[in-house]
């Protein structure tokens, strides 16, 4: 599944540019870094997976980033981290990056366990630019990353079976952007598309790898409910976690 392990993952938990204020600067940005996205498999034997979310706190103006490290294959919790900064960027669709990766640097910089690939409540390729949040996390820190949506931004696609693990080709025009993938029987399907060093084939089979019984991988379910969980309700959500 995987080829020879770089000589560092997590290189830098700070963007090495000025972070864009303006769309303008945002869509540029993204046309440059679109370059840098890698997406065939280059990562390390997997032995954590990661879930990462956002959610919004205070009216929607403190956003709350959490990532949940689970063992691979067995998926039992093994750390956690959850940061919190003030919203800078406004909500545009196609823009989420810049809104919520800031504050879920925040969090991935105190993880004590790094994880070896992450799952992104998000897009990866599968956008206008072919840098959505999954794609630029992973071109900033250098981790191998995977999006998975649960709404479609771009693409069409056709006929998907009802069956559990069937999967369609997700395009925009000629080009395969990412798949539509149906994880659980009768179900609304997941959007998956590769984020950055990993192929679109092990991006569903590490979907599939990461999802029980529900529509949802574990990562991903973990992650929500560190994010978006009522702050009075957070600690017993934290308490899967060991210390």
């Amino acid at each position: 599944m995987s080829e020879s392990p770089p000589d560092k993952l997590m290189s830098s938990q700070k963007p090495s540019h000025p972070w864009p204020q303006t769309i303008a600067e945002a869509r540029a940005l993204q046309q440059q870094l679109r370059a840098q996205v890698v997406t065939r498999d280059r990562f390390r034997e997997i032995k954590y997976v990661a879930g990462v979310d956002v959610g919004f706190e205070n009216a929607g103006t403190v956003a709350r980033a959490a990532v949940a490290v689970l063992d691979f294959p067995a998926l039992t919790p093994r750390t956690h981290a959850i940061a919190r900064r003030a919203v800078t960027f406004p909500y545009v669709p196609g823009f989420l990056s810049f809104r919520e990766i800031p504050v879920v640097l925040d969090a991935l910089a105190q993880l004590r366990v790094e994880p070896d690939v992450l799952l992104c409540d998000g897009q990866g390729i599968a956008h206008p630019r072919r840098l959505g949040i999954a794609s630029h996390l992973g071109v900033l820190t250098d981790l191998p990353t995977v999006g998975v949506a649960k709404s479609r931004l771009i693409g069409t696609f056709g006929a998907l079976a009802q069956e559990k693990g069937a999967h369609a080709p997700l395009r925009d025009g000629d080009e395969i952007i990412g798949a539509v993938l149906r994880t659980r029987v009768n179900t609304l399907p997941l959007f998956i598309s590769p984020g950055h060093r990993v192929s679109l084939e092990t991006a569903i089979d590490l979907v599939m790898r990461c999802t029980t019984k529900y529509r949802l991988p574990e990562t991903t379910r973990a992650a929500h409910r560190l994010a978006s969980t009522k702050v009075a309700e957070l600690e017993e959500a934290q308490l899967t976690f060991p210390e």
